[in-house]
C-alpha cells in the first residue's frame, strides 16, 4: 500500500507450537473454527514463503530471537547428546534487546525454550522487561504444571500435584477433570494463566511503543483443554475434539487481544505476525483416524517436524498492520524467521546488528522501496542440511550422502531430484553448506558422531551438565 508509513509501530509476534499448515481456515481448514486468525489474514497478508529458523522448538526460537540462521545461532537443537540444554549467552543480541534499546516496552508470554533457571539466557537477561510462562520447553508439554515462571520467580501451582500429562483425562459434559489432582476444580490451564498475564501487560503498556512476543504452547502435545466447546456435541473422536478445541481456545485469546487493541486505539499502528514454530507435527493420537486424515491439515510440502525437508521448515504465516498492509493480500516472498530482527529494527528506527543473517522485509510490509532478497537461506539440524537457493531447495540428509535438489514451489513433495541435471546449482549449494556452518562446542556438527564430539569436549576440558529436567 503506497502510503506514508506510520512511525514506530507496536509489534506483536504470535507463534503457535506445532500448528500444522492447514489448521487455520485461512489456510484451508474446514472443521476447526479460527475466526479471529482468519480475520487477521482477511485484514492483512498471507505469506506463502515464510520459513522457520529450524524444524524444532528451541533452535527455531534461537534463530527468531537472534536474527541468525542455524549455522550461526547459539542454540541448534532442543537438547545435545547426554541431556544438556544450551542457553543463550551473555553478549548474544536479541530482537527484544534491540527494541528495548529503542525505547520499546518488551514482554514475553508463553514458552521461552532458550534457558533453564540457572543459565544466563533468561528472558529478563535477554531484553524482556516481563516474562510469564515456561523456561524449559520439555515442561511445556504439560498444561497443568506444578509451576510456571514470572520473570525469575516461580508461580507455584500445588493444586496440580499428581497430574500426569501423559495419561488421558476424563471429560464430563465437555469439561475436563484433570487426572491425579486432589481438587480438579482448582486447576489452572497454563495457557490461560500466561494469556491473562499478557492482557494485563498490554493494559499497562499500550500507551507506549511495545513489543509483545506471544509464544503460545498450543496445540503441542499433551492433548489437554479445559472445555471441548464448540465441539462438545459433535460426533468426533475425543482426541480430535480436544485438538480442535485447543486451537479455537488460542483463536479466542487472539480475539481478546484484537478487541483490546481496538479499545486502546492501537489497531491501526500495531503490526501483528502470526505463525507456527515449525512444520507439520505428527501428533500421537490413539484414536483412528489420524489427525491429518480427519482434518486434512498437513499442507502441500513433504517433510515433518524434525526434518529439513521443506515441510519441516515451511510455516503458515499471516501479518496485519491496518494502516499499512493491503487487506486480503497474498505474498510469495521467500523469507525466514531470522529476517524478523532486522525488520523489527528498521520499523522501530533501531540499529540493525551487523551480525544478522536476516534481511528486512519492511519494504514488502509497507509497499515502499525495493525489497532485497536472499541469495540463499540455510538450515542445519543434527546431520541434515538444507539451502533455499532461488527457485531451488537443496537437501542433504547426511554429509556422506548425495545432495538432492528440487524446485521449491513447483515440486513441493520433492519427487523430482534435479541434482544430476544441474551440477552448478548443486556445487553452489554444497559450497553454502560448507561455508555457513560455524562450529560450536555445544552441539555436534552435521555428520560428526557423538563419540567424536565428546572426545573433543574432553580435549577442551568442557563438561556439559545434564539439565534436561530443571
Amino acid at each position: 500500500m503506497n502510503i506514508t508509513t506510520p512511525a514506530r509501530p507496536n509489534i506483536i509476534w504470535i507463534m503457535a507450537d506445532d500448528l500444522s499448515w492447514g489448521d487455520l481456515g485461512c489456510f484451508g481448514q474446514e472443521k476447526i473454527r479460527t475466526p479471529n486468525l482468519d480475520r487477521l489474514a482477511a485484514e492483512g497478508v498471507i505469506f506463502t514463503g515464510c520459513h522457520s529458523g529450524s524444524s524444532l522448538c528451541a533452535p527455531a526460537r534461537s534463530s527468531l530471537m537472534q536474527g541468525l540462521h542455524q549455522g550461526h545461532a547459539t542454540v541448534r537443537d532442543n537438547i545435545a547428546p547426554g541431556g544438556y540444554r544450551h542457553s543463550l549467552q551473555p553478549g548474544d543480541i536479541t530482537v527484544a534487546q534491540v527494541l528495548k534499546d529503542a525505547g520499546y516496552a518488551t514482554g514475553l508470554f508463553g514458552k521461552w525454550g532458550l534457558a533453564v533457571h540457572d543459565q544466563p539466557g533468561l528472558p529478563t537477561n535477554m531484553g524482556f522487561d516481563d516474562f510469564c510462562g515456561y523456561l524449559n520447553q520439555r515442561k511445556a508439554h504439560n498444561y497443568y504444571p506444578p509451576y510456571l515462571w514470572r520473570n525469575t520467580d516461580r508461580i507455584e501451582l500445588p493444586q496440580h500435584l499428581g497430574h500426569n500429562h501423559r495419561e488421558p483425562n476424563e471429560y464430563r459434559d465437555g469439561r475436563i477433570i484433570p487426572n491425579g489432582m486432589a481438587d480438579p476444580d482448582a486447576a489452572r490451564y497454563s495457557f490461560d494463566v500466561y494469556a491473562q498475564a499478557s492482557e494485563q501487560w498490554l493494559t499497562q503498556h499500550h500507551a507506549e511503543p511495545f513489543f509483545m512476543y506471544l509464544a503460545y504452547t498450543i496445540p503441542h502435545m499433551a492433548l489437554e483443554v479445559p472445555d471441548l466447546a464448540p465441539y462438545s456435541d459433535l460426533d468426533w473422536p475425543q482426541q480430535h475434539k480436544i485438538y480442535a478445541a485447543m486451537i479455537t481456545r488460542m483463536d479466542t485469546a487472539v480475539g481478546r487481544l484484537l478487541a483490546m487493541l481496538e479499545e486502546y486505539g492501537c489497531t491501526d499502528n500495531t503490526l501483528i505476525f502470526f505463525t507456527s514454530d515449525n512444520g507439520y507435527s505428527m501428533e500421537n493420537v490413539t484414536e483412528a483416524p489420524t489427525l491429518d486424515e480427519f482434518f486434512q491439515h498437513r499442507g502441500p510440502y513433504r517433510g515433518d517436524k524434525g526434518t529439513l525437508l521443506q515441510g519441516g521448515v515451511r510455516v503458515p504465516t499471516v501479518a496485519r498492520w491496518p494502516a499499512v498492509i493491503e487487506a486480503g493480500s497474498t505474498n510469495h516472498l521467500p523469507w525466514a524467521y531470522y529476517d524478523f530482527l532486522p525488520t523489527a529494527a528498521e520499523l522501530a528506527g533501531a540499529r540493525i546488528p551487523a551480525t544478522t543473517d536476516g534481511i528486512s522485509i519492511a519494504p514488502t510490509l509497507t509497499g515502499t522501496g525495493a525489497q532485497p532478497e536472499h541469495e540463499f537461506m540455510y538450515w542445519e539440524l543434527v546431520d541434515e542440511q538444507s539451502v533455499r537457493l532461488g527457485d531451488y531447495y537443496a537437501y542433504r540428509p547426511h554429509p556422506n550422502e548425495p545432495l538432492q535438489l528440487y524446485l521449491a514451489n513447483e515440486d513441493p513433495q520433492q519427487e523430482h531430484d534435479l541434482a544430476a541435471a544441474l551440477p552448478a546449482v548443486v556445487a553452489r549449494a554444497e559450497q553454502i553448506m560448507a561455508q555457513q556452518h560455524e562450529p560450536t562446542p555445544y552441539f555436534p556438527a552435521p555428520g560428526q558422531s557423538t563419540e567424536r564430539w565428546q572426545r573433543e569436549l574432553q580435549m577442551r576440558s568442557i563438561i556439559l551438565p545434564r539439565n534436561v529436567d530443571t
